[in-house]
Parts: structure tokens; sequence; C-alpha cells
């Protein structure tokens, strides 16, 4: 069968045709990371070298990458199929379907902190432990503040938006791959803060916020580019929170005028305004936003019907628009509070409840149940953004 590689950024065609079999798997694994893809290059998956097509035959596909399943091993068509490197999985990492959800880490970013820079830290935690979060860097100083957005693509999270001191248009990135600081590389369309962030697997999306808006941006992963104004939401709002599916993103609750329940989809394949397609269980804002593969959720935030900070976590399906249903709680009832998104489960981290918090909260996508204090961020902050790898 033939697969998309999606989250490769581009093909670099003279290395391919100096590739022979004494290539190393770095050297492979570097080629692969550069496939372009705007060309939408194919990878051929056999599984034996005695299924490879034959490349003398005119009607045979000619895939510049072939993967050979019982050998564990990329085949590159130059002229013939010249076999490369092995492989210690079954199949290489970056073979796999994008899915928005990490499985290293996750990362609390920025945030309303004591100090002229506390808000500019990136904290990262294991998803495959449970402990506190480490100081990996710092976000720029433009960006030393809370109620930002956070994106992620497969290499780098991103935080845009912004406020208390200014409200920003700025868009940091930092990489997953070191710990490091963060730097400048883009401007939202227009200035704003309290937004909710989504991803793609090419685009990361900003969504609502404050000064009132309903602007959906865009803006792309392969360069470092301004974002575009792509859409609206159905009601203006700041403070909702963000999730996305494979296809669409979401932008759920917030406020103007009064809390909000909607929950807003909008496509990722088109530049389109976002349908209603669902209400909270619970109208809030600034709660936190998290995605499994099938379903949405929202967690913690703020309610005149908890009263005051609220501890639910609900739940709304992707595959079909309805409501969302109360699944759990929260260790503790909090607002301001950010989101993070691994393969199994939920984290809710920071926040304040009244008073900033560092609380590290988890809860199973398998299973309704409420969240386990599972560690602390390094300190305590509230408004800060979320991203994974």
């Amino acid at each position: 069968m033939a697969i998309d590689i999606k989250n490769l950024i581009e093909f670099v065609q003279r290395d391919i045709a100096n590739i022979d079999s004494t290539g190393d798997t770095q050297r492979i694994l570097d080629l692969a990371r550069f496939v372009d893809r705007q060309a939408k290059t194919t990878l051929l998956m056999y599984d034996s070298t005695s299924d490879l097509p034959n490349l003398l035959d005119d009607t045979a596909d000619t895939a510049q990458l072939a993967y050979v399943a019982n050998q564990g091993r990329l085949y590159v068509n130059q002229g013939t199929w010249k076999p490369m490197a092995s492989f210690a999985a079954p199949v290489p990492i970056f073979l796999q379907p994008y899915t928005f959800q990490g499985s290293n880490f996750g990362y609390t970013t920025g945030g309303n902190a004591p100090g002229p820079t506390g808000g500019s830290v990136i904290d990262k935690f294991p998803f495959a432990s449970d402990a506190n979060a480490t100081d990996v860097g710092d976000l720029t100083l433009d960006q030393a503040h809370g109620y930002m957005a956070g994106q992620s693509s497969t290499t780098h999270g991103y935080a845009s938006g912004g406020s208390p001191a200014t409200i920003s248009a700025t868009i940091d990135k930092f990489p997953f791959a070191t710990d490091a600081n963060a730097s400048y590389v883009s401007d939202l369309s227009v200035s704003r803060s309290k937004s909710a962030g989504q991803s793609s697997s090419e685009n990361g999306y900003t969504s609502g916020g404050d000064p009132y808006n309903n602007i959906i941006d865009k803006f792309p992963f392969a360069a470092d580019a301004n974002a575009t104004d792509v859409g609206d939401l159905t009601q203006t709002r700041y403070g909702p929170a963000g999730q996305s599916s494979t296809t669409h993103g979401y932008a759920s609750g917030g406020y103007y005028a009064a809390y909000r329940n909607d929950i807003d989809k909008f496509t990722f394949s088109s530049d389109a305004n976002a349908t209603d397609v669902g209400d909270l269980f619970q109208a809030r804002r600034y709660h936190a936003g998290q995605s499994s593969t099938t379903h949405g959720y929202n967690s913690g935030g703020d309610s005149p019907f908890a009263p005051g900070n609220s501890n639910v976590i609900d739940k709304f399906s992707f595959a079909s628009d309805g409501n969302a249903s109360d699944v759990g709680n929260l260790f503790l009832a909090r607002t301001r509070t950010t989101g993070q998104s691994a393969e199994t489960h939920g984290y809710t981290s920071g926040g304040g409840s009244p008073g900033d918090n560092n609380t590290i909260d988890k809860f199973p996508f398998s299973s309704d149940t409420n969240a386990t204090d599972v560690g602390d961020l390094t300190f305590a902050r509230d408004a800060p953004s979320g991203q994974q790898y």
C-alpha cells in the first residue's frame, strides 16, 4: 500500500542519489525528515524484496522509497532498488500517520507569575511516568506573560498572542528535540490574548480572543511566516479552550456578555467559518482543552454554575456532532489553566484556585474517571499555554 508522508519537511533529491548500503540509520532518518511535504511523495511498503516492483516496467510505481517489512529496511530507487540501513523498529516512527497527541512530553509555557520575566519559563514533564516538570528554556521577552494560545507541530511547540502587559501578536517557537529557548518567528493577523489554540499536521490555528473577536488565524509549520485570517467562529468570545482531531479544530466555551457553552468546529482542509456543533456540559471560560483520537475534553475553568472555579471534565465526540457529557473531576478545581494531550491521557497544568497553582493533573482517555495529581510545575502560575511532543 502507499502511505503519504505528511509530516516530513523537504526531500533532498541529491542525497538520495548518493545513498548506498553503508549509510547509517541517522543519515536515513535525517533524509526522511527533509522529505518535501508539498511534493506528496509516497512510500511503498512491501512484505519482502520479491514484492518490489520491476522498475523496468513502465506501469510500475516509481516512488523514491520503499519499505520492506520482513527486513525492517528501506530501499531507494536509483534505477534499481538499493538497500539502506536496517531499522530496529518494525516501522520507522516517521512513517506513522500524524496524530495530535504526544508520546514523550508535555510542555507548560509562560503564564502570569511574579517578576518581570517570571512568565517566560518553558516547563517540560514526561508522559511515561508521573513526575515533576523541569525548566528547559524561556520564551522571548515579548512572550513573558500569560493568556497565550498553544500549538504543536511534530517538531516544535508554539505560543501565540497573549497579555497582560501589552496585548501581543507575537508567535514564539521552540524545538522539541533539544531543551532550548524559544525564538520569535512571526505574528498573528491581529494582536490578542485569551485565545484557543488548535493544530493540524501542517498548520497552527489561533481562534477567538480579547479584544473581543471571532477570528480564526492560521500559520504554517513548514516556514516561519505570519498568520492569515482564514475564517470566523460562530460567536465573538474570549477564554475558549481548543481541541484538535485529525481533520478539524474546535473552540469550546468562552465568554462574551455571558458564559458560553458553544462547541464550534472548523475544517483543516479548507479556509472556512466554524459551525456550532454542540454544547458543553457546563458553560465556562479559561478552561483547559485536551484531545484524544476520538474525543475532545474540557477541564476546569470558571463558571457561574460551579459556582466559581470548576472541577468538571466534560467530553464530546469527534465522530458525530453533539453535546458534551460530564465524565469526571479534576483533582483541584481551578481556572486559567492549560491542557496537554498524550496518547492515553489528558493533562491539566497550572491555573488559579484562586491563587497561582503548580498542580499537574492527569486523567485517562480510556475510561470516564477523575483526574489525579501526578506532579508539579517548577513554580506556580496561571494562564500558561500548553503543548505536547
